[in-house]
């Protein structure tokens, strides 16, 4: 079995698109929630609340002809891809070519636009707006593929389109590849780009916060006035390589992977079951061969909706009783889909090597349906661990846990 580190990250997010302005505002306690009036014009939407990630641009060194088929899931894909590999002193490698290198990373579906293209073609009979790169933009594992192509990948493509654990797993399994051999370097994680029809999807359920004019209140995970869910976008790419490869090459750790869990409830498609939730969480720590003492801080998926946070906070508790710290990203970024595991791990990562972590933003008075935990409330706590624990679950009862070891 080969020991797998860390070797680069970047990303975009609701709070910022780089380390230090996300730092920063998760010190400040701001998040990345707004109030949507384009979305003003959908008759029957009841939410306007989304976390869009500001100032996203493609570099002019993308021409037309690298864009055309790359819809906005995969330009923050790609872009996240362009700025990890320069974290991890790749760029231009001509290793990336060699057939050791591969793609694991997924996102809940692919462009926006390119399906409302093709519906055109079923509403009204017409192809106009389709072209030879529609369905590229459109299918699911558009992430990964424009990935592997801009950046000439010959190893695996490993596509995880899992919902809300796309980017967890997305991490998981090029942690396997390269534990098992098969491969010396994964770019790994996943991507999302805001739509209101991904909104929607949660408004059916009741599921979405309605809190429309005061976006800061809102999402408020774990809390007793939760009203629902915020739908965020963003990308994020975790540089995977094996230990001694790294070594070789003189490159900067970041953290190494020690354990990873993943299974399915198999009951119910959008009901969680926090029994399943549980076995996952300890499959990752069997893996790391870690007792739940060891554990300094676990990253919650804590989406605020009230299944959801209720059912996690008992697996949690089942294995971890009430003394390990927990906080939930989504409280600043809103539930970036495809992206989320990504960004949680970076993010739980880096405050792992400051050696600080950040409340979850809103939660006031804890739900009294929920486990009695160690929530990180009001405040950032500061914390010297060795582990951390980043959690994640889906639509489809898939869970998904990961665990990160400091590198020192």
């Amino acid at each position: 079995m080969q020991r797998v580190v860390i070797t680069g990250m970047a990303g975009f997010s609701p709070i910022g698109n780089d380390w230090q302005t996300i730092r920063d505002n998760l010190a400040a306690g701001r998040s990345g929630i707004v109030r949507m009036d384009d979305w003003d014009c959908y008759e029957g939407l009841n939410t306007r609340l989304a976390a869009p990630v500001q100032n996203f641009k493609m570099p002019s060194h993308y021409n037309r002809k690298a864009l055309r088929s790359m819809g906005r899931v995969a330009q923050l894909g790609v872009y996240a891809t362009e700025r990890a590999l320069s974290n991890a002193s790749l760029s231009g490698s001509e290793e990336l070519g060699n057939g050791r290198v591969g793609v694991s990373f997924g996102s809940s579906a692919g462009d926006s636009q390119a399906f409302v293209d093709f519906g055109n073609m079923l509403m009204n009979f017409s192809s106009d707006g389709l072209n030879a790169n529609s369905y590229i933009k459109m299918m699911s594992h558009t992430a990964p593929v424009n990935i592997g192509v801009h950046f000439g990948i010959r190893g695996r493509v490993i596509t995880t389109s899992s919902a809300c654990t796309s980017g967890s797993q997305g991490i998981g399994y090029a942690y396997e590849a390269i534990k098992f051999g098969t491969q010396d370097i994964m770019i790994a994680g996943g991507s999302e780009g805001l739509c209101a029809t991904e909104a929607a999807v949660f408004d059916t359920l009741y599921a979405t916060s309605v809190v429309n004019d005061t976006p800061h209140l809102s999402p408020r995970p774990f809390d007793r006035d939760r009203d629902g869910l915020v739908i965020g976008e963003g990308g994020c790419v975790l540089i995977l390589e094996e230990l001694e490869h790294a070594k070789a090459r003189g490159a900067r750790i970041h953290a190494e992977i020690v354990g990873f869990g993943t299974n399915s409830d198999g009951s119910h498609i959008t009901q969680p079951s926090a029994s399943t939730m549980e076995i996952a969480i300890r499959q990752a720590l069997k893996g790391a061969a870690l007792p739940p003492s060891r554990i300094g801080y676990i990253s919650a998926h804590g989406t605020a909706t009230s299944r959801g946070d209720i059912a996690e906070s008992q697996a949690t508790a089942a294995v971890f009783g009430s003394s390990t710290p927990i906080s939930s990203l989504k409280s600043y970024t809103g539930h970036t889909l495809g992206a989320c595991g990504a960004l949680e791990a970076w993010t739980a990562i880096e405050m792992m090597n400051e050696g600080w972590f950040c409340p979850t933003l809103n939660l006031d008075n804890v739900d009294p349906g929920c486990a009695k935990l160690d929530y990180i409330m009001h405040e950032v706590r500061k914390i010297e661990t060795e582990y951390v624990m980043s959690n994640n679950f889906a639509f489809g009862g898939i869970n998904t846990s990961l665990i990160f070891k400091r590198w020192v």
